[in-house]
């Protein structure tokens, strides 16, 4: 099993992690957000916190994701950080959302240089890559910077307004985009004979398609691998799975992978971390991924 974290990253900071809290820098903005799995003391003190962020994330009263950012100081509505590492030169905008995001995963940057590696060394003219629920697109842009075709597929259409914003901050164009259930589209793909050369999957432990489908991981992960499968490329593909929920370990993970793609070389799985200012690490999810390129 591999931890992975990315790079030293000079627009993001994890100050400090503790008491269900994470104190994180992006650029020039200090924020203070809800962390379920930050289960140990905090190394700052409450002041020093209070005295640092911008801006506070108070859950409403039963609420696991909803809620308001309480500001501590005057901030911008938006900001934009750069990120520039291993060929790559994406920008993303920033905002306070009411479900405590703020339109990045830091931790996932430690996918973007190994997608737009593998896209660059697919011997394809134009891979052709597809990424469901994609967010903001920070994959998105990594496989289009890198010469793909994608098809960014996600079912909130305020989030591909978003993801078309990094696209054109990055200074790229052309990504297909898809406001759909993600399991409705791949079936769709499947029936018209569509392949992929790339896979990248990031879904949430629930959720609503535009159509109010409901979207449960632990019911519906199993058919969505067993058609994605059927989706990747047989000869020249690569595939990243990201899962954020407490109840999925690395080893379910490999177990799903292994039953519907098989063994795979080039494969690795493990946990994904956040390192903060104090060296503990704060785990963000399992991750499942492999590649035909050595």
């Amino acid at each position: 099993m591999t931890l992975l974290t990315p790079e030293s990253w000079s627009s993001y900071e994890l100050i400090d992690t503790g008491g269900f809290e994470k104190l994180e820098r992006f650029g020039s903005v200090v924020l203070s957000r809800p962390e379920p799995q930050a289960i140990w003391p905090k190394s700052l003190t409450d002041a020093e916190w209070q005295n640092r962020a911008h801006a506070v994330f108070k859950k409403d009263k039963g609420s696991q994701e909803k809620g308001e950012w309480v500001l501590n100081a005057k901030m911008d509505e938006k900001w934009f950080i750069p990120y520039q590492q291993q060929g790559l030169d994406l920008t993303f905008k920033l905002s306070l959302s009411s479900f405590k995001h703020v339109g990045i995963f830091p931790e996932q940057a430690v996918n973007w240089p190994f997608i737009h590696r593998n896209v660059s060394a697919l011997p394809v003219e134009k891979p052709r890559i597809l990424n469901l629920f994609a967010y903001t697109g920070a994959a998105s842009l990594s496989a289009r910077q890198a010469g793909a075709e994608v098809t960014h597929v996600d079912a909130v259409r305020q989030v591909i307004t978003w993801s078309r914003e990094n696209m054109e901050a990055s200074g790229l164009d052309n990504i297909r985009w898809v406001v759909e259930d993600a399991l409705k589209f791949v079936k769709r793909e499947v029936r018209r004979g569509n392949t992929y050369h790339g896979l990248i999957l990031d879904p949430p432990a629930y959720g609503r398609g535009p159509e109010g489908e409901k979207w449960l991981l632990e019911e519906h992960l199993n058919e969505l691998l067993q058609v994605c499968a059927e989706l990747l490329d047989k000869e020249q593909y690569f595939l990243i799975i990201n899962l954020y929920s407490l109840g999925f370990s690395a080893l379910i993970l490999e177990n799903l992978m292994k039953a519907h793609f098989g063994e795979r070389a080039n494969s690795e799985f493990g946990e994904l971390y956040l390192r903060d200012g104090f060296s503990k690490r704060l785990p963000l999810g399992v991750f499942y991924r492999f590649s035909s390129i050595e």
